[in-house]
């Protein structure tokens, strides 16, 4: 049980394990959806580049005049809070022609004063990256930049705004893995210098492509730079001051969050921030750029709103793969980390996570590997669902309150154990099965062979005592019935006949001993202890006649003659266990109560009864209504020995908890009684005259003729005084 508590420690402590990550990936993924907040967040609007704007103004990019009038009017007309670009403004807009108008006037055109003047006063108007940047003057704009991680300073493009924190705060922290960058691609320096801010928009996908976090700090040299989304949070809450939260835990510093005025921003040791998906895409509203440009927008769709100008079309390349959408605007990514800090709703991937899963693994193991071997399968498989749903149900709510713990690793550590429980239980349970199998699968049932491979029991071979009761069972006349078939009639019909008595025997938990010839010998009571080994031998043996009706019906169907079977049991000690020769062996039973029962077998013809059981079963089974025919006392037999038959309703089940007789067999087993104890009194005539009844009242019985015959020797040859009612066999089958 312990392997896999270390292999999840283990996993968990850092080894490489693809799998592990990929399942807290979907597990990540699964809270997320099923907690969105959906709905659209009215704050903030993105301002789209869309396919229907790139058709009306042009491909992109638009010139910087028309950014500029964009601008000019989201501030001016629709009165919008802060703008953010999603684009990056690298290179000098030279669509007005001014460069080509420059070159002529310092080459072919440089003596024409004319000329040189009428220049002069168009070039305000022909500079359009200054139009952009004058635009933005006094106004809260935030462009975007992006950072390289395999540039060289030399490439380095535009100018970087200042660095929102001095690097030098990740001093004594080795284990903080913040993003470096060694390159950049950032906007003129004449726009820069007139943004109120700018901020990196890179993107910071998992192995599996999928974007779920965002870096909120880049180092680049001696400083740590802002994302666009932090930058645009920022200015919307008035520019509060920038702090690095690094608190100390173990001995180490950690940056565990970054401080916005009183804000706390969560970040893992990569600086990076969890993004708070409201939704699919759609969370956010959509204007499309040329209905701004032009005055269609609503006035108040973007009235004190941050406006996030990016696109949605296909072709500018601005499409993520995220957990709620496989293709996503990358500016509704900026909507969803700026929505997330307004709100401080950031969820936090604390730095003791590692040490909490490896915690938990070892709790949970430990206390699943003590469980789980001592329980039933039923009972593990139910406290592993409820474990399974208690740490659902935690994280969620752990989940809720702003923390990412592992929810995988424990989730996959419950199933390796459960599987292990239940593969080693069922393994060591075959192995016992086939062991128990060998020594008593031709005795027992196969559902008994299970039950005995359940209990911690060693089941042997050796004899031993115990209290059991035997069946005996044979055919009547079968002697003149297998000379009316033919071979192999005979033998289907033995097959047929033998495969039904033994399955009901199996049914109530009986053993089979031997079959002999047409007789079949079953105990009850060993291999497995049986409490109630009298009341499933009783149930068989009845079991066994309504059996036979069955069978009965398919010999006619055949052509088969009739078979009449008679049934003896007794209850008492008897010796059990693997009994025979150096040649053969057989588990089998053996004693003087083993051999009463085959005697009592013998009796069943002569008291015209199919099944006649010893007093010994009787008091064993008490939940049987029984009628009793005699007091004998058998060949080899000194004690007197009380025989009863069992009476029943007609319609009876042999799965019954008992069998109720019916209200005339009750009335027929009083007068009978009666009639009984007059005998046994020596009262002739009264019990002449009281078996006469019974045979008017409810037909001759075989028993009846017997005690008419003895009462009519007895009232011409009286027994004395001494007499007890006991009737001697002087043969296993004869009367005296």
């Amino acid at each position: 049980m312990l392997v896999p508590i270390l292999l999840m420690a283990q996993v968990a402590g850092g080894m490489d394990s693809q799998v592990l990550r990929s399942l807290e990936r979907f597990a990540y993924d699964a809270r997320l959806k099923l907690t969105m907040p959906g709905g659209v967040d009215e704050r903030i609007v993105i301002v789209d580049i869309d396919e229907a704007s790139l058709q009306q103004e042009g491909h992109w990019p638009w010139s910087r005049d028309k950014l500029a009038l964009l601008l000019d009017q989201l501030f001016e007309r629709y009165g919008a809070d802060v703008v953010a670009f999603d684009v990056v403004f690298a290179e000098a807009d030279q669509s007005s022609g001014l460069p080509v108008l420059q070159r002529l006037q310092s080459q072919q055109l440089h003596d024409q004063a004319g000329y040189k003047a009428a220049l002069a006063a168009l070039e305000p108007e022909l500079n359009y990256d200054q139009r952009f940047a004058n635009s933005m003057q006094g106004r809260r704009v935030v462009l975007g930049y992006y950072f390289r991680h395999d540039g060289e300073a030399s490439h380095n493009i535009g100018l970087l705004p200042p660095a929102a924190l001095d690097a030098s705060v990740l001093q004594a922290m080795p284990h903080m893995a913040v993003m470096a960058a060694n390159g950049y691609g950032a906007n003129l320096p004449q726009l820069q210098q007139q943004a109120a801010a700018a901020g990196h928009f890179n993107p910071e996908p998992d192995d599996d492509g999928i974007t779920r976090r965002v870096p909120l700090l880049v180092q680049h040299g001696d400083g740590l730079y802002e994302s666009l989304a932090l930058a645009v949070t920022r200015l919307a809450l008035g520019e509060p001051q920038l702090t690095a939260g690094i608190e100390q835990s173990a001995g180490y510093n950690s940056l565990e969050w970054i401080g916005l005025g009183q804000r706390r921003l969560p970040v893992d040791a990569n600086i990076t921030a969890l993004i708070p998906y409201r939704g699919p895409q759609g969370s956010f509203s959509y204007i499309a750029a040329s209905d701004v440009l032009h005055g269609r927008a609503p006035l108040s769709a973007l009235k004190s709103k941050i406006v996030l100008v990016g696109t949605s079309a296909p072709g500018l390349m601005d499409l993520r793969a995220t957990p709620v959408q496989s293709v996503y605007p990358g500016v509704e990514v900026h909507a969803n980390m700026i929505a997330g800090m307004l709100d401080g709703n950031l969820r936090h991937a604390p730095d003791y996570r590692t040490g909490a899963e490896i915690l938990l693994l070892v709790i949970l193991g430990l206390s699943l590997a003590y469980y789980l071997p001592a329980l039933s399968p039923l009972a593990g498989t139910v406290l592993s669902l409820a474990v399974l749903l208690g740490l659902v149900t935690g994280n969620l709510v752990l989940w809720r309150a702003g923390l990412d713990l592992p929810l995988a690793s424990p989730l996959l550590a419950v199933v390796l154990i459960y599987v292990l429980n239940v593969s080693y239980g069922y393994f060591i349970e075959s192995r016992s099965k086939r062991h128990l199998t060998q020594l008593f699968g031709q005795y027992v049932p196969p559902a008994l062979v299970s039950e005995m491979a359940a209990q911690p029991v060693n089941f042997g071979l050796e004899g031993e005592n115990r209290q059991m009761t035997v069946l005996f069972c044979d055919i009547r006349g079968f002697t003149s019935i297998s000379e009316t078939l033919a071979p192999q009639e005979l033998a289907q019909l033995m097959n047929e006949y033998l495969s039904a008595m033994t399955r009901v025997i199996h049914q109530h938990r009986g053993t089979i001993d031997k079959y002999m010839g047409d007789a079949i010998m079953a105990f009850w009571g060993a291999p497995l202890q049986d409490e109630q080994h009298a009341s499933h031998a009783v149930a068989a043996a009845l079991g066994m006649m309504q059996a036979l009706q069955e069978v009965n019906a398919a010999f006619y169907q055949k052509g088969w003659p009739r078979l009449e079977i008679g049934v003896g049991l007794n209850s008492g000690e008897m010796t059990v266990g693997n009994m025979g020769s150096e040649f053969r062996m057989a588990y089998t039973v053996l004693g003087d109560a083993v051999n009463l029962g085959a005697r009592l077998e013998s009796l069943s013809p002569f008291y015209g009864e199919p099944v006649i059981l010893s007093g010994a079963v009787c008091l064993a089974a008490p939940q049987y209504h029984y009628r009793e025919l005699d007091l004998v006392q058998v060949k080899g037999k000194d004690a007197a020995v009380r025989l009863f038959t069992p009476i029943l309703a007609m319609d009876w089940e042999p799965d019954a908890a008992q069998a109720v007789p019916s209200a005339q067999a009750v009335l027929e087993s009083e007068q009978y009684a009666q009639a009984l104890l007059h005998y046994r009194e020596q009262n002739w005539q009264e019990a002449q005259q009281a078996f006469l009844d019974l045979q008017s009242r409810y037909g001759e019985r075989r028993i009846h003729h017997i005690y008419l015959a003895r009462i009519a020797h007895f009232a011409s040859q009286p027994p004395g005084p001494e007499w007890l009612g006991i009737h001697r066999f002087d043969s296993k089958q004869g009367a005296a």
